[in-house]
């Protein structure tokens, strides 16, 4: 495994991303593969502007299925998103209609 590439900071989810967790271990598992710079689903470019967040200093937007087995478009149903803030003081687990 590989090291993480940012600080978290504190680690807040929404009710709404908690309720949809499919397991207690799943959050903690889409947490390290956002820090480790796994983006997930999310388009190209985002992922793009993700890899220069990280040295920059900006914020920093991952995508994971909530179920695996189904799509997943970075967006909308079966869909969580990771965001850590710029100053990389909280990291926040949300679904995209808490956004």
């Amino acid at each position: 495994m590989s090291a993480p590439l940012f600080p978290l900071g504190q680690i807040v989810a929404t009710p709404g991303a908690l309720e949809t967790s499919r397991y207690p271990e799943q959050l903690f598992e889409l947490l390290a593969r956002h820090v480790r710079g796994d983006w997930g689903c999310v388009d190209p470019e985002d992922a793009a502007t993700n890899d220069e967040a990280v040295t920059a200093g900006l914020r920093i937007l991952s995508a994971y299925a909530i179920d695996p087995a189904l799509p997943c478009a970075g967006f909308g149903e079966n869909c969580v998103w990771i965001i850590t803030d710029a100053d990389r003081s909280v990291t926040t687990i949300l679904l995209p209609d808490d956004y």
